[in-house]
């Protein structure tokens, strides 16, 4: 339920019957959509709704230091904008604060999480690099060191592989526990990490299809873990291409990529189909975003199957 003083405009799709697709676009509210975005968001929607799938929308704002006021406001604009209508109430993350507590307490209670008092630069001295930076040597593994005082959670990992088949990348497979470490569910400020909150959400959302960017793709085997301890489904997932900008580095809010002009949806919207290789219909100014996307919709062909 969105918070009383949400602008979210009001016209929407309504609920659809239970269906074996639920898809969903879950942007951050740390500024407003880009074009990258713009792009992660339309190919979320056409995947939904080529498969007469649900499609939802979750504000992930669970990292109060890093959000911009008003801009959760401004990305459903800008969706709606866009004719990018969802499915039912936008799922603010912050209202699930409970409900990620419970999770945690739970992996708790299983000897799955245990307390960390080290810092990224004691991680970091120790030397172990992987693929994505340090991996955490597993100092606090078997308790606190004398001297420690505890700082953030982490879970803990093994070292069989976890597999899963990625809609465009084929069969991903990795070893968390040489790979990564034992990763963070709780930081050293208190917040929930968002590996574990995007877990616990999915499921309670009840998503069955997963469509986002392949920055994210390595995110995939720790929340499959984490599925796993805590008896929850996986989605089927898809990691599509990201949109660069000129110095071939991803489009994103930290590189203060430009907000969509939300006074050019047409031209924002055949842009993005351009990047997905779907045709643009002859006189396209005069169409309207609805139509747009109809356009769209009869020439997608969505890469995979959806499971």
């Amino acid at each position: 339920m969105a918070p009383a003083t949400d602008t979210t405009p009001s016209h929407r799709t309504g609920e659809r019957p239970a269906n074996t697709y639920v898809g969903r676009f879950a942007p951050s509210p740390t500024g407003p959509l880009h074009r990258g975005s713009l792009v992660a968001a339309l190919i979320s929607f056409l995947d939904a709704r080529t498969h007469q799938g649900i499609w939802r929308v979750r504000i992930e704002d669970l990292d109060p230091p890093r959000e911009q006021p008003g801009a959760a406001a401004s990305i459903l604009r800008t969706l709606d904008a866009h004719a990018l209508y969802w499915d039912g109430d936008v799922l603010y993350q912050s209202t699930r604060r409970a409900a990620h507590a419970e999770a945690i307490a739970t992996l708790q209670q299983m000897g799955w999480a245990y307390a960390c008092g080290c810092t990224r630069r004691e991680i970091a001295a120790a030397g172990n690099m992987g693929r994505e930076g340090p991996i955490y040597p597993g100092t606090c593994r078997h308790g606190l060191p004398p001297g420690r005082r505890p700082r953030a959670l982490r879970v803990r990992t093994h070292n069989d592989p976890i597999h899963f088949h990625d809609r465009c990348h084929g069969l991903v497979s990795q070893c968390l526990g040489q790979e990564i470490g034992d990763f963070i569910i709780r930081r050293a400020d208190g917040l929930t990490a968002y590996q574990l909150a995007v877990v616990v959400d999915d499921a309670f959302q009840g998503i069955t299809h997963v469509v986002r960017g392949s920055d994210l793709l390595d995110s995939t085997t720790r929340q499959i873990h984490l599925q796993h301890l805590l008896g929850l489904p996986t989605p089927v997932y898809l990691h599509h291409a990201l949109v660069l900008g000129h110095s071939g580095d991803k489009l994103s809010k930290q590189t203060h990529a430009p907000a969509v002009n939300t006074a050019t949806p047409l031209a924002n919207l055949v842009q993005a189909m351009a990047f997905l290789g779907l045709p643009r219909p002859e006189n396209w100014q005069d169409a309207t975003p609805t139509s747009l996307l109809n356009h769209a919709l009869a020439h997608w062909s969505p890469p995979g199957a959806p499971a």
